[in-house]
């Protein structure tokens, strides 16, 4: 069962370190630009993950999560539902310690099968907005200008 508590959640954000970003825009407008601001401010190391761009935020992107030359402690995922299938196994692969799936991504099966690998799994939220919410950082100036449709 995906975490919802406010202790569980504190208790990946503040257990993790490295996350890779699958989904990271250059584009100031995506959340996913505006996440990984966020997250690179509070002093996290962010891996930004799109094979379409060199560079997101200063950060050196990879095509994908088999990519990744370094522990990864949180996969942080900024993909359609049905993608996030097989990025829980991607995540399984590295050897994460979590997956987060953002708002609007629900993958019940992929979280199943996260979690019996012992991943943590947090689905449907976002840390950029749980991080304020409980008291571990200021709210992010970096909100993109409009909601992805």
């Amino acid at each position: 069962m995906p975490i919802n508590s406010d202790d569980g959640i504190r208790e990946v954000l503040s257990s993790t370190r490295t996350i890779a970003l699958v989904g990271a825009s250059p584009n100031p407008e995506r959340a996913s630009h505006a996440v990984m601001h966020y997250m690179l401010d509070r002093g996290y190391r962010v891996i930004p993950v799109n094979p379409n761009v060199k560079e997101v935020l200063g950060q050196k992107t990879v095509a994908s999560l088999k990519d990744i030359r370094e522990p990864v402690d949180m996969v942080d995922v900024f993909r359609r539902s049905e993608a996030a299938g097989p990025l829980c196994d991607e995540a399984i692969a590295i050897g994460a310690k979590s997956v987060w799936l953002q708002l609007g991504v629900i993958n019940e099966e992929g979280a199943r099968r996260a979690e019996a690998a012992g991943l943590k799994v947090v689905m449907d939220r976002c840390p950029a907005i749980d991080m304020p919410r409980l008291g571990m950082g200021p709210p992010n100036p970096h909100k993109p200008k409009r909601a992805r449709k």
